[in-house]
């Protein structure tokens, strides 16, 4: 590859660059410059998809196994336990049907940005056919529903439940859990499925309460004033004046269809995202109705295996996601830099990652017609800053006549009046706000599963789980002094961008040690503390998210909005997914249950 062009001085004049536009970013309150959905602000996590609230009488029964959430994690929790042989199984979802963020998000043009071949598992057990490479939010929640039915997880749920408290009760050796309906349910056993994105935020925006138009956050999008569906079609706002506060990656498929729309557009920017093609095609049936067996999963592990940069004869899936992780790891074998050992490893990668985001500049200079919109638009930081986007008709969005980029120039939205939005000193006067703001990260666990876990002795399971003082768990899984207990995650655990994949593995690894302890006949299982010291300090020797690069990064949540996260041990498993389901496999296999106390 030609390296000439990427002198020192150059890499320096862009290093220069990142670090200015990442300084305009940050700010002291960080992580806390978000509003929690609660109190004055509680309306923004209502249920808009509930036709009707669900009325019943109080429970108070007893069940082998509790899982908490009907996300894919919860679905695949029971499904693999079912599979084992489990039935008494009790599900607890907030919501009004399956599906987790799937069913939650459904704002137009939601997409899974992962090949649905890969992202939805189970598709051979299923048969099921999707229809485009990559998948729509109907279509995923069409088979939540489906795989749902297939397992009669209808048969082993509540719906409309919210948990408010988990109780370990020691004289019995079960689990109180207890709802906003005034259940009072024993569980042997209890799995803790919330999900990493599971509760909306808000900015701390002056004034957020002062707006007296109509707003709604994406994840409860409101159909009823906007019209239309998932597919567009926003008819209802054809006078509408509409303001977006937001350009992550659920704002880039979303802002199309308001664009297509509105009367008027205004999307407020603080830091653009990396946007790059997605080019999504229709499905041949023919081709996957004759895959062989197994074909799923060696099409999973082929693409984590890329995006680790492990070896592999053929690419796949061959997408934006590959594709950008072959070039990474094909540069870096390429160049004469690695002879420079650690040092030039690392300018290697900085090298390849500088190509690729010039790449992505380029596709904003190339589709928009305005060119000081383009410029605006270029985002200016490392590709893995931020989530990368893959999208075919966002940019385009800001060469019609009605849309308009407000680049607040990282300072972010000043205030919200009575009538609009004050943005780089301005109003601009709307009819209705939407906040593409995402979901909480990096707070306590506690705060994003919505009710406190109280281990023995009443020990909060935040003493565990803090990202402050730093993560305690055996496979990111099992907790001391909280017996019975499993956590679905991504803490100390080998985090997958198909994120399916890593909850798959997880739920295999919970019906084998349940399936073990119901051979022993054991009434708990708990992890001993040298093994949980031993996983800790494995956790912080794998870790490879470096804190300079994330420090150097702009401020989002992959880094806590700038105040970089100062614990390794809070990581996930360094060695990559595949590294760590084929260790866990290995702890399986073994079969001595290594580290866990059976009673």
């Amino acid at each position: 590859m030609d390296n000439q062009v990427y002198t020192e001085e150059k890499l320096k004049e862009v290093r220069k660059k990142y670090l200015e536009e990442r300084d305009k970013r940050l700010r002291e309150d960080a992580n806390q410059q978000w509003k929690e959905t609660s109190g004055d602000f509680s309306y923004f996590v209502e249920d808009p998809y509930i036709d009707q609230k669900e009325s019943r009488e109080p429970l108070q029964t007893k069940h082998q196994i509790v899982i908490i959430g009907a996300g894919f994690g919860g679905m695949l929790a029971a499904v693999r336990l079912v599979e084992a042989g489990f039935d008494d199984i009790l599900i607890i979802e907030k919501a009004g049907g399956f599906g987790g963020t799937w069913y939650w998000n459904r704002y137009p043009g939601a997409y899974c940005d992962v090949e649905s071949y890969v992202y939805l598992p189970m598709l051979e057990e299923t048969g099921f056919i999707p229809k485009e490479k990559y998948t729509n939010a109907s279509e995923c929640l069409e088979y939540c529903n489906i795989l749902a039915k297939k397992y009669g997880l209808f048969e082993k749920v509540i719906f409309q439940t919210e948990v408010v408290s988990n109780k370990w009760v020691e004289e019995k050796n079960e689990w109180l859990v207890e709802t906003d309906k005034q259940d009072a349910i024993s569980a042997q056993f209890v799995v803790h499925s919330n999900g990493p994105l599971n509760r909306p935020k808000l900015p701390g925006i002056n004034g957020i309460n002062d707006f007296k138009g109509h707003t709604f956050h994406t994840s409860r999008w409101d159909y009823e004033y906007t019209g239309g569906s998932h597919s567009g079609d926003l008819s209802n706002l054809k006078d509408k004046r509409v303001g977006v506060i937001g350009t992550g990656a659920t704002a880039i498929q979303c802002i199309p269809h308001l664009g297509s729309s509105a009367k008027e557009l205004y999307v407020f920017q603080r830091t653009p995202s990396a946007v790059d093609i997605r080019n999504n095609r229709i499905t041949d049936a023919n081709w996957l109705q004759n895959q062989e067996s197994g074909w799923q999963a060696k099409r999973r592990r082929n693409y984590e295996s890329i995006i680790s940069g492990l070896p592999v004869e053929e690419d796949l899936v061959d997408d934006g996601w590959t594709d950008a992780f072959k070039d990474l790891f094909a540069f870096m074998q390429d160049s004469d830099l690695l002879k420079a050992g650690v040092e030039g490893i690392g300018k290697a990668m900085e090298i390849a990652d500088l190509k690729k985001m010039e790449k992505i500049r380029k596709l904003a200079s190339d589709l928009l017609e305005d060119q000081e919109t383009a410029e605006n638009l270029k985002p200016y930081y490392r590709w893995l800053c931020k989530r990368p986007c893959f999208n075919d008709d966002y940019l385009k969005t800001y060469n019609l006549s009605n849309a308009h980029l407000i680049d607040t120039n990282g300072n972010g939205v000043d205030k919200i009046t009575s009538n609009g939005i004050v943005a780089n000193g301005i109003e601009y006067e709307v009819d209705c706000i939407v906040f593409a703001t995402g979901f909480e990260v990096g707070t306590d666990y506690s705060r994003r599963a919505g009710y406190d876990i109280l281990g023995r002795d009443g020990l909060n399971i935040e003493e565990k789980f803090s990202m402050t003082k730093g993560y305690e768990s055996l496979f990111g899984l099992h907790a001391k002094e909280f017996p019975n207990a499993f956590f679905f995650g991504i803490g100390q655990t080998g985090f997958s961008s198909t994120y399916t994949y890593a909850l798959d593995e997880q739920a295999i690894h919970l019906a084998y040690v349940l399936s073990k302890a119901r051979e022993k006949c054991a009434i708990t299982v708990e992890p001993v503390q040298e093994s949980i010291d031993e996983w800790v300090q494995t956790i912080i020797e794998k870790a490879r998210i470096s804190k300079e690069f994330q420090e150097q990064c702009t401020p989002g949540y992959y880094n806590l909005e700038g105040a970089v996260n100062q614990l390794p041990q809070n990581n996930t498993y360094g060695g990559g997914p595949i590294e760590f389901f084929d260790l866990m496999e290995e702890w399986r296999s073994e079969g001595s249950l290594k580290g866990l106390e059976l009673k």
